[in-house]
């Protein structure tokens, strides 16, 4: 069976067509539990966004900030496993046709095996995984499986990325390129900064791919912001870090939802 890398060119194409940016959530699966983290996954496509990222819950991640850590920690205590992220990307995108990437650091990959983990994924309806601690001249086996399952394959540039790195990754994926906002962890932040905007504008001039942003945006003025450059915002901390401060299941959904609306008129007022 073939994933949803088409799924997710079209999605792209059509925000870019609508002249906006897209509006990519990022989840983990797992949290608050499974089921919970799957209505969560519904809630924010039902608030808005575009694509949804699910992460992968994982002991020592080098990315993910302390509001993600959180949610994680939790997760794993839950014993979330690969096949609960499997049954998420599967179970969130029959309910809403959204595009689902994973997101997840290349140890349990590698563990489960690449040719599995790949084949679960496009059996399951997704559209690919954003792997950022993945070298791209280490990437070759990966993308060779990625291709045959049709799944995307999304690497993370950074503000430090030499224009030569830029266009070697940029070559190598597929989907969009994932701009990281700044040097540093996930996390909201103050400001999202100069850097981005000029790393997207180096980006763009390696590769005809959408080059998406994410670190530190939380709130609508930030989107827009972001939006007037990049083709997509991506927002995770913000999400998770409204699910925890919820008192209970039922008003995390509703807050996730509710933020998802608010970020989504962001990306259309670039």
């Amino acid at each position: 069976m073939s994933g949803n890398i088409e799924l997710l060119n079209t999605t792209l194409a059509a925000t870019r067509a609508a002249d906006r940016a897209a509006l990519i959530a990022y989840l983990p699966a797992g949290f608050p539990t499974v089921e919970g983290g799957i209505e969560a996954v519904k809630a924010v496509i039902a608030g808005g966004a575009d694509i949804v990222e699910i992460g992968l819950p994982h002991s020592d991640p080098v990315l993910d900030g302390p509001v993600i850590q959180t949610a994680d920690d939790i997760a794993l205590r839950g014993g979330v496993r690969i096949a609960d992220v499997m049954r998420t990307v599967r179970e969130a995108h029959e309910a809403t046709g959204v595009p689902i990437l994973v997101m997840t650091y290349w140890n349990p990959i590698d563990r489960y095996g690449v040719e599995r983990f790949t084949a679960e994924l496009a059996e399951a309806g997704g559209a690919g995984c954003i792997l950022p601690d993945l070298p791209v001249q280490e990437s070759a086996l990966w993308r060779e499986h990625a291709d045959k399952h049709g799944l995307a394959t999304v690497f993370v540039v950074a503000p430090s990325s030499q224009d030569a790195r830029l266009a070697t990754i940029t070559a190598a994926g597929s989907g969009f390129v994932y701009a990281a906002s700044l040097m540093g962890v996930t996390g909201t932040r103050a400001s999202v900064g100069a850097q981005a905007q000029d790393l997207v504008g180096r980006t763009r001039a390696t590769t005809d791919l959408p080059v998406c942003v994410g670190l530190g945006v939380s709130n609508a003025a930030q989107a827009a912001e972001v939006a007037g450059f990049a083709d997509g915002v991506i927002v995770g901390s913000a999400f998770v870090k409204a699910m925890l401060d919820a008192p209970d299941e039922a008003a995390g959904l509703a807050a996730v939802r509710s933020l998802a609306g608010e970020l989504a008129e962001g990306v259309r007022k670039r």
